[in-house]
């Protein structure tokens, strides 16, 4: 599969998952899902990364600074700049005291995410959302390498 293939791959995978309820620690396509578990998810179903099944607890990222999220996927992707986003990246952002909350790049600005507030996964706007905006961010691909 080409890089462009994966990306397209990434992408339609990810939109599959539009309207799945909000759940904490679930992956299960139109039953539930939450912000770690649809990436884990959609890479996984094309192939990219192993299937990964970390144990976090709801708000894990209020209580602790060890930035548990990001030890999950380091060893999986690499640090971009914002400029670099294509579809399929992964961007992540800072809630509590850790980056805690992930989205797929469909085109950029445009991302899909589990939104616990919405209660399904939807798409977004990484520009737009006041959720999102003001909250430091980091980004990702699978496709860097060293």
């Amino acid at each position: 599969m080409t890089e462009a293939e994966a990306r397209a791959a990434i992408v339609a995978e990810a939109m599959s998952w539009i309207d799945t309820p909000y759940h904490h620690h679930a992956r299960i396509k139109g039953v539930g899902v939450d912000c770690a578990q649809l990436p884990a998810a959609v890479y996984h179903a094309v192939g990219l990364i192993p299937d990964l099944q970390p144990e976090y607890s709801p708000q894990w990222m209020l209580h602790r600074d060890e930035e548990q999220y990001l030890a999950w996927v380091r060893p999986h992707a690499r640090e971009i700049e914002r400029d670099q986003l294509e579809p399929g990246d992964l961007v992540m952002w800072k809630f509590g005291r850790t980056y805690s909350h992930s989205a797929i790049v469909i085109e950029r600005p445009t991302i899909i995410h589990a939104v616990n507030r919405a209660g399904r996964v939807e798409l977004g706007d990484m520009d737009r959302d006041a959720d999102l905006i003001s909250r430091p961010s980091l980004y990702f691909s699978l496709f860097v390498k060293d």
